[in-house]
């Protein structure tokens, strides 16, 4: 069985070898590449290591570009995946040269995923230049590689020696080279290392030419006497100084412990940083220490890269389910065999829209990528094929509701396919969910649980039915006992009083967020007056526009809308907006703050009022008024980048409880 195992692993291995080094076609995501790495190196310490794939570099280079000898080996690093795995690491490395790690000088850089590239520079210009291939011979790519902008032509120092680093795209460069080339209706790439390395090994330097490729710099090799590198440290300073650009998150620190906590920050800030990054780089700074340390076959002693949780996994999708909104929009979910990315374990992800589920082709019973990115929600990449693979029938959008089975209907022009039952109970439990949610009615207690137990004893059928539940009525659900039945009640009672703005975000008014809401609960100041308003007179308020205008027209007119209002009343709702709606000092009074991408721990919903309440707006577009543009998680490309083309400065999304406090703007993002 072990060695069967063994065989199999090494035709794997050289396998995704071939596909990642020579064809830029990896057909698994690196954390299952490593997986099956990490398998094949135990397996293989326990027979003959000598001919162990797992110690091999790289892969052989492909005869599409000439050959190129590196004047050193282009090693590679082997890897640790936790905290206690670096500190065994550094302690088992330096007792060889009987150094406490604790007195130790490390460099902790950002593990970029990218291509290794090496270039020869002689007599202050640029030579040569070739990728790893197997860590001894590489492939020529020096015409291509003069086309990217941050590779000096010519450095300000005569000595011979070679740069290495990363060909790298930055994450908004490769947003936006997808969506030119699905414009002109050409191939896109599933994500910025398979674009970089794809638009590198062109045989036509010009298609590299016309590709967003960058390049970070961080080894010298010396190749003759002409310059005294001693360290790490001073390699990156030779780097900045010969024109490089130089990774800004590299630090030197000291200890295993600081090293721990360089490499979390890392980790912590990953999807804040302007490339991919798959890991950290940790190195004994004193490179005469690192060279005692010597190397194996295939990575240096005296270097490691501790590997993040991977974002990206590779599974089964068993089945196709679809879910309905509180707007009824009906969205495609996968249902898949669990598996842990990005440190939590994912059953489920989002397709988004019938359109997507098309133009992905996954089906069920398909292995398939599955994308986790921080605080994102799980999303399927798409599909991985393979000659021998039997598919089953493509998935076919269902044609009704599965909650209530009334018709699904997909409007003309729009991507979303929605169920036009007002009734449908799905739409009922989200939409009261969303009632109750900080950014509406903030009522406490009433989650989605509490929310479905009420509506399957028949106690609520409608947001107005809140207001009229007892204490009485709770205690008859299971987990309610008197304190907790009270504590819900008088929240509940509490919110008889909220702003009309938050009722007419909690209503879920299509197009109507924070931002609008507030506009028209200022203008109109009760529901009966804001209900009375003609669509001209919605129309002329500032911050709405003719499609928000007539969404709340139809809105107020509805006689389901209009049993509501009568039934809120009848229960005690004010439904009006007080002249003074926050307490909280206008830090923001007259300014716009665009927010785009996620936020971890604010809705986009509540982000949008927690700018309003501080007296600023939050439109959905950028312009030269606009004040910043707060940047989260996966944040929209067409709003940074024309952010950046005006001028605009872009906050980090860590930094946005800074500009609430204080209006002012303790950090910025760096132009990419």
């Amino acid at each position: 069985m072990s060695d069967s195992r063994l065989e199999f692993l090494r035709r794997e291995i050289a396998r995704h070898n071939e596909a990642y080094y020579e064809h830029d076609a990896p057909e698994i995501p690196d954390g299952d590449y490593d997986a099956l790495a990490r398998e094949l190196r135990e397996l293989e310490a326990q027979v003959d290591p000598s001919d162990a794939v797992s110690q091999r570099v790289g892969s052989p280079p492909s005869t599409t570009f000439d050959p190129v000898v590196h004047a050193e080996p282009l090693l590679s690093l082997d890897n640790v995946f936790d905290e206690g795995e670096l500190a065994s690491w550094a302690e088992r490395t330096l007792k060889v040269v009987a150094l406490d790690p604790a007195d130790c000088l490390f460099s902790v850089e950002p593990k970029i995923d990218g291509l290794a590239l090496s270039i020869l520079y002689e007599g202050g210009e640029l030579r040569r230049a070739a990728t790893r291939g197997d860590g001894r011979v590489g492939e020529d790519v020096t015409a291509n590689v003069r086309t990217i902008p941050t590779v000096p032509a010519t450095i300000p120092t005569r000595s011979r020696l070679e740069i290495r680093g990363e060909v790298y795209m930055a994450k908004s460069d490769f947003r936006s080279l997808n969506e030119s080339q699905s414009l002109a209706g050409l191939k896109t790439f599933a994500n910025p290392r398979n674009a970089a390395a794809g638009s590198l090994r062109q045989k036509d330097p010009t298609v590299s030419a016309s590709r967003p490729l960058s390049f970070l710099a961080y080894q010298v090799v010396v190749l003759d006497d002409g310059v005294r590198v001693a360290s790490q440290s001073q390699a990156l300073e030779y780097l900045r100084h010969w024109g490089f650009s130089v990774a800004v998150e590299a630090t030197t620190v000291r200890g295993t412990a600081a090293v721990i906590a360089a490499s979390d920050w890392l980790l912590d800030h990953r999807h804040d940083l302007v490339y991919d990054i798959d890991g950290a780089v940790i190195k004994v700074d004193d490179l005469d220490l690192r060279n005692r340390l010597g190397h194996t076959s295939r990575a240096p002693r005296g270097a490691i890269a501790r590997k993040f949780p991977p974002e990206e996994r590779l599974t089964t999708l068993l089945a196709i389910e679809v879910s309905i909104g509180r707007t009824g929009r009906a969205t495609p979910y996968a249902v898949l065999e669990p598996v842990v990315v990005a440190g939590s374990t994912v059953a489920m992800a989002t397709l988004h829209n019938e359109d997507q589920v098309r133009a992905k082709d996954v089906r069920p019973g398909d292995r398939v990528v599955v994308r986790k990115a921080g605080d994102v929600i799980p999303e399927v990449v798409g599909p991985v094929l393979s000659p021998e693979l039997d598919r089953g029938a493509p998935w076919i959008f269902p044609s009704l509701c599965p909650e209530c089975g009334s018709p699904l209907e997909r409007l003309d022009g729009e991507s979303d396919t929605y169920c036009r039952n007002p009734r449908c109970p799905a739409q009922l439990l989200e939409g009261i969910v969303h009632f109750a949610s900080r950014g509406a009615l903030d009522i406490e207690g009433l989650g989605e649980i509490r929310v479905a137990q009420l509506i399957a004893a028949g106690l609520v059928h409608d947001v107005a039915d809140l207001f009229t539940l007892r204490e009485s009525d709770l205690l008859t659900l299971e987990g309610f006992a008197e304190l907790s039945a009270r504590n819900l009640v008088e929240a509940i009672d509490r919110a008889k009083g909220a702003p009309l703005s938050r009722f007419l975000v909690g209503w879920g008014i299509r197009h109507v967020g924070p931002v609008a809401a507030r506009a028209l609960a200022a203008r109109f100041s009760t529901y009966d007056e804001l209900s009375r308003a003609s669509l001209e007179d919605l129309e002329a308020t500032e911050g709405v526009g003719p499609i928000i205008a007539q969404s709340v027209y139809e809105y107020c007119r509805d006689p389901e809308t209009r049993a509501r209002r009568t039934a809120l009343i009848e229960a005690g709702v004010e439904l009006r907006e007080p002249h003074e709606l926050s307490s909280e000092p206008k830090t923001l009074e007259g300014r716009a703050v665009v927010v785009t991408g996620s936020l971890e721990g604010w809705s986009r919903d509540e982000a949008e009022a927690a700018i309003v309440e501080r007296g600023g707006t939050s439109p959905g577009t950028v312009s030269k008024k606009t004040y910043c543009v707060v940047v989260g998680d996966a944040p929209g490309a067409s709003k940074v980048t024309k952010a950046r083309t005006l001028g605009v400065p872009l906050v980090p999304g860590r930094a946005f409880q800074d500009l609430l406090d204080s209006g002012v703007m303790s950090e910025v993002l760096d132009e990419e």
